[in-house]
């Protein structure tokens, strides 16, 4: 037998290859048989192995998960997240989509069952996930910080409007209702709810002597405590500000600094997911000042 396609698979695929693939190049049962019994593949799942002179790598786990779902079967949210590069570690646990109705069980892995269309899945570096706007979407609403990856997701690699289409097109799936209320504060930027929570914060915290839309040469902060010279400025979403409202704030702060105030800048995302946090630092300036 030509070694060469069964070398090429293993070459391109880190090392791990099924069963229906060895056979597919021609090796018989009684050679896939052999290599193992040799100790020259060892199996990770049934019906997938991987080359022993391999380590059992990030790669080469998703893959065997992967591969070990069967026909059908992707890497969705922070597993394909990981494998696009969105991620700069991958999970613990990787997440695994099967298509309806089959059923899986694979250690260490979160299985879900459901058939996504064609524009939604992709191929990459040989392995099936889901396409770079599901992901995202999976992604989002499964990560603890989901709303600061989508932010910068929107800054660097797609669009609300492919993911707003996406979204349309993936309803009912687990996560689906976080998923629209996110969109909806990307879409208007999160700035005046970002707001309206840190107000909500502060009386619940019973910090006063503060008020909103004060206006000092000529610009308007969102909450200032005047005794304290200390302004609060709440930033939305990222990907929502262009450069000219960029040089605007960055004007208005100058002039805030060169008036005596102190400031504090928070965004969506520190209100949003860590009010306890931004509390505190409010605390702190106003004990100094």
């Amino acid at each position: 037998m030509n070694p060469a396609p069964i070398n090429h698979l293993l070459a391109n695929q880190d090392g791990v290859i099924t069963r229906a693939q060895a056979l597919a190049a021609a090796l018989t049962p009684r050679q896939i048989h052999h290599r193992i019994a040799t100790k020259q593949w060892c199996a990770l799942h049934r019906g997938v192995y991987l080359e022993a002179n391999r380590s059992h790598a990030p790669a080469a786990r998703l893959r065997a998960v992967v591969f070990a779902a069967g026909r059908g079967a992707h890497a969705h949210g922070p597993s394909a997240a990981w494998w696009l590069g969105l991620l700069p570690h991958p999970p613990r646990t990787h997440y695994i989509t099967v298509p309806t109705p089959r059923k899986a069980t694979i250690r260490g892995c979160k299985v879900r069952r459901r058939t996504i269309a064609t524009p939604d899945t992709t191929t990459t570096r040989g392995l099936t996930i889901t396409a770079l706007p599901l992901t995202i979407l999976d992604t989002a609403v499964t990560i603890p910080d989901g709303t600061a990856f989508l932010d910068r997701a929107l800054q660097r690699w797609t669009t609300l409007a492919d993911l707003t289409a996406t979204h349309q097109r993936n309803k009912g799936r687990h996560g689906a209702r976080k998923a629209t209320t996110m969109l909806r504060n990307a879409r208007t930027g999160g700035e005046s709810e970002a707001e309206r929570l840190l107000i909500h914060h502060l009386r619940k915290h019973k910090i006063h002597g503060w008020r909103t839309q004060v206006q000092v040469r000529g610009y308007f902060l969102d909450i200032a405590f005047e005794k304290h010279k200390l302004a609060i400025e709440v930033d939305g979403w990222a990907w929502h500000r262009d450069v000219q409202r960029f040089t605007s704030d960055m004007t208005r702060q100058n002039v805030l600094i060169n008036e005596g105030w102190r400031v504090l800048r928070f965004s969506w995302h520190h209100v949003n997911a860590n009010p306890d946090a931004v509390v505190r630092e409010i605390r702190e300036a106003l004990s100094r000042g």
